[in-house]
């Protein structure tokens, strides 16, 4: 079995890698406790996969927690569903309610530290996994499944956009549909929900340039939502999530310029 990283969730082409350069660049961390792999098999031992409604979509997510965490969310469209983002556990149950559920055309990924296993899901869902050319260099079990689009926005399926923001990753990318923008941890929903946050490494606590921030901010304008959903469960803003977006750009250049009360 192919190995997985247990901080990250990234899985290899090689049974025992050496190292896990996902987890040794500075927006991710190797554990104190060093690194660690697992499989698939070993996953499916001691954990399941949750799937249930999330907002307007329905997500599906590890239990108990794996590596990072995230969830990933089922896009419907008018020709079958895009998974947005992704996780390390695919197995049987989880494939089979997503058949019911019109199965898969395509999956789109916000960034590395969510790519997991996603040439799994590709072969098992018989699609192509859509990542940003800009972060190619992340991909750390290359298959033909893997298809780099290039650019500042691509069209997966009739109604949604990905739009590449850059910051957290130089292909940070997220999904605007009618209404809502799936963000990943490319616009980070936080606690306050009044505001989200942009950063270069999360863990880490590391910011971006204030330049980049309102690059991030101006390349949103022309798109209108009012839902936003982050990278866990739970975290979705309902409403006003333009608003949110341009006020939260503003608060950050305030705060880097000392300019916050």
């Amino acid at each position: 079995m192919l190995g997985i990283c247990v901080t990250c969730g990234v899985q290899y082409a090689e049974a025992a890698p050496e190292r896990c350069p996902v987890c040794e660049d500075p927006r991710q961390y190797v554990p104190q406790s060093g690194q660690a792999w697992t499989t698939l098999d070993a996953l499916r031992s001691c954990h399941a996969n949750a799937i249930r409604a999330e907002g307007e979509l329905t997500g599906i997510g590890t239990e108990p927690r794996f590596a990072i965490g995230q969830r990933a969310l089922l896009v419907p469209t008018g020709d079958g569903n895009v998974l947005w983002d992704c996780i390390t556990l695919l197995d049987d149950e989880t494939a089979a309610e997503v058949e019911r559920r019109g199965g898969l055309r395509a999956i789109a990924i916000s960034h590395p530290h969510y790519y997991s296993s996603m040439v799994e899901w590709a072969h098992r869902f018989d699609c192509p996994v859509l990542l940003h050319e800009d972060d190619r260099q992340w991909v750390m079990r290359p298959d033909d499944s893997v298809r780099f689009w290039s650019g500042e926005a691509h069209e997966p399926a009739e109604g949604l956009t990905l739009l590449r923001l850059g910051g957290h990753f130089a292909g940070g990318t997220v999904l605007h549909r009618e209404g809502m923008l799936l963000s990943g941890d490319i616009v980070q929903v936080i606690p306050d929900r009044s505001h989200v946050a942009f950063m270069y490494s999360y863990p880490n606590l590391i910011p971006l340039p204030v330049e980049t921030v309102l690059d991030m901010a101006a390349r949103l304008e022309p798109y209108a939502f009012e839902a936003i959903y982050g990278a866990w469960w739970g975290t979705v803003i309902p409403a006003d999530g333009a608003t949110i977006v341009r006020r939260s750009a503003n608060r950050y250049v305030q705060a880097v310029q000392g300019n916050l009360p």
